[in-house]
Order: C-alpha cells, then sequence, then structure tokens
C-alpha cells in the first residue's frame, strides 16, 4: 500500500463511462456543426447564390377572367376602329357633298349666264332686224322722192325723211350741197370727202374713221349691183381708197368732189365707183 492512499484529496474522482460517452458525443457535435457551416459559408464565398422564384400556377377562375379581359379589349380595338373608318366616311362624304353643290351651282350659273346671252342676243337681232326694215323703208322713199331728178347740179336736192338713221344722214348731206371743197376740211361750211362723209354718219351716231382708205372697210362690203341709200361709195381699192361719196338713190352720189365742184350731187354713170361698204 502506497504512503499516500489514505490521503483523499490527492485523488481525482472517477468519472462514469456513461458519463464520458455523453461527453464525447456532444463535443463530436458541436465539432462537426461548425465544420459543416464553416464549408458551408466557404462555399457561399466562392460561388453567387442563386434564386429561383416558381409563379403561382393560374387556376381556372384565374384563366378565365384573364381571357374575357383578352376578349373585352380586342373589342374594344374593334369598336375604336369601326368608329374610325365611320368618321372617315363621313368627312368624306361632307367633302364630296360639297364639292357636287359646288359644281351644280356652277352648272346653274353658267346656264342661268348662257339663258341671259341667247336673250341678249335675241333682243339684239330682233331689234337690228327692226332697224334693218326701217332703214329699208326709209331707202325706198328716198329714192322715189328722188326719182326724175336731172344731171348732177349744185342746185340739186334729194327729199328725206324728217327722221331715221339714214335720213339723218340724208339730210345732212343734203344741207352742205354747194359748201366749198378743202383738203383736210371737216366744216362746218368747207370739206374734203372723208371728212364730209365721217361728219355725216356722226349725225345718226355711227363714229367712222377719218380717212377714205380706212372707211372703204368700215361696215359690210356690199356690190354695186345691190346698193341701197347709205352706202359709201369708194374709188380705188378696198383699204387704199383715194375718194369716197354716198350712195342718194336713182343712180346717183354725193361727195365732196373736188376744189372747182365742191359739194355736189353726181351720176355713177359718169364716175362709176369701184366698190361699196354698208355701214347702217
Amino acid at each position: 500500500m502506497s504512503h499516500t492512499a489514505h490521503i483523499p484529496s490527492h485523488r481525482k474522482p472517477r468519472r462514469s463511462a456513461s458519463k464520458m460517452a455523453l461527453r464525447a458525443g456532444v463535443t463530436g457535435g458541436v465539432l462537426s456543426t461548425l465544420a459543416v457551416a464553416g464549408a458551408s459559408g466557404a462555399a457561399n464565398a466562392a460561388e453567387p447564390v442563386t434564386q429561383t422564384i416558381e409563379l403561382p400556377t393560374l387556376t381556372t377562375d384565374l384563366s378565365s377572367q384573364v381571357a374575357q379581359s383578352a376578349d373585352a379589349t380586342q373589342q374594344a380595338a374593334a369598336n375604336y376602329q369601326l368608329q374610325a373608318e365611320r368618321d372617315e366616311a363621313f368627312a368624306n362624304a361632307a367633302k364630296q357633298a360639297k364639292k357636287d353643290q359646288a359644281v351644280a351651282e356652277k352648272k346653274a350659273e353658267a346656264k342661268k349666264k348662257a339663258e341671259a346671252e341667247a336673250a341678249a342676243k335675241e333682243k339684239a337681232e330682233r331689234e337690228a332686224a327692226q332697224q334693218a326694215a326701217s332703214r329699208s323703208a326709209e331707202r325706198t322713199t328716198l329714192a322715189s322722192t328722188s326719182a326724175g331728178t336731172g344731171s348732177s347740179s349744185a342746185s340739186t336736192t334729194v327729199a328725206a325723211p324728217a327722221s331715221g338713221s339714214v335720213g339723218a344722214v340724208i339730210s345732212f348731206l343734203q344741207a352742205q350741197v354747194g359748201d366749198a371743197y378743202v383738203m383736210g376740211g371737216t366744216g362746218p361750211n368747207s370739206w374734203d370727202c372723208s371728212g364730209l362723209v365721217q361728219a355725216a354718219f356722226k349725225q345718226a351716231g355711227v363714229d367712222l374713221p377719218r380717212t377714205s382708205q380706212e372707211q372703204s372697210t368700215f361696215g359690210t362690203s356690199v356690190s354695186l349691183s345691190n346698193l341701197a341709200v347709205g352706202d359709201i361709195l369708194y374709188w380705188g381699192g378696198a383699204g387704199s381708197a383715194y375718194h369716197v361719196g354716198v350712195y342718194i338713190g336713182n343712180g346717183q352720189y354725193l361727195d365732196a368732189a373736188n376744189p372747182s365742184k365742191g359739194v355736189v350731187i353726181q351720176d355713177l354713170s359718169g364716175y362709176p365707183a369701184s366698190g361699196a361698204v354698208r355701214a347702217l
């Protein structure tokens, strides 16, 4: 026996085998946990963390609502497009109606203008016919009253009606018989041939040109076989005439002849004209 065996404090009490096993197990578990945590931390530090989010699965009711919403959106879009097409068609119809109205108004105005012009033309033709008939009657009267007059002389006179365009011309010419002939003369007491004719027709409201050349192309050309009282006779070519006078009927004319004769009545047979024009 040891010499210290009798002292209890020098010896540690023995632990039971079960307690030791329990401690070993706890210690091992802790170490294992720490090891796993460390390994996990190292792995997390080395690789990024990815997270997957799972979308919820649509239920039958939710799918139906989504389909109905899509149908409603499509129908609304179709309605908007239909309304836009209707608006465009209405705008186009309004523009076309406006154009058609403008065309119709233009046609109506043109028709109205054409009718007015036709009426004015008819009136003018009627008045011209009446005036022509009146002048024809005047010429007939002048021709009949001048029948039986003698040869050309300064004292020969021609009766004329009191009124009318042809009568006004002949009356004026008759009043100038016996006046002097002066080159370039335009009255009141001396004349050249074209100055006398111009002044005579002015009494009937007709503005003749001043020269014989211009007067020979004024109005309507007539043949010498179809002369009427008041026709302008010319000698020389039309447009280049050198003398003019006025036919007074019965184969006679009145003119400012020359400085030796003055204003006289003469027979066409003694000095035939080259042509004639009708200004009345």
